[in-house]
């Protein structure tokens, strides 16, 4: 079982998590990172490290995020992968805890 990025991540794009995956399993879309399934070997080091509070475990996803295991595993496959904590996106605490972000999602 994989852990999934979430919705608050979007347009924050903190990537502490990133630094702590031993396996190198994100990428690194415009405004949103994702986990790729398949390589992830279920940690669990990346969750406590997550600012956001935006990863979680697939069968641990806040209710209205499920639909986050499938888009993590598609933009997964097109994204560049990313092994090295960068610094967040300039607003990022501004948009941390904001819901309805999924309309911002850049692909």
């Amino acid at each position: 079982m994989a852990f999934v990025v979430t919705e608050n991540c979007i347009r924050c794009k903190y990537t502490d998590c990133v630094s702590v995956c031993p396996v190198d399993c994100f990428y690194e879309g415009p405004n949103f990172l994702v986990i790729h399934p398949d390589e992830c070997i279920d940690c669990a080091l990346c969750e406590p490290e997550c600012p956001a509070q935006a990863i979680f475990s697939e069968d641990e996803l806040p209710a209205g995020q499920e639909h986050f295991i499938e888009l993590n595993a598609e933009l997964a496959d097109e994204w560049p992968n990313i092994s090295e904590q960068k610094d967040p996106l300039p607003d990022a605490e501004k948009w941390d805890g904001v819901e309805g972000k999924f309309q911002y999602l850049e692909r």
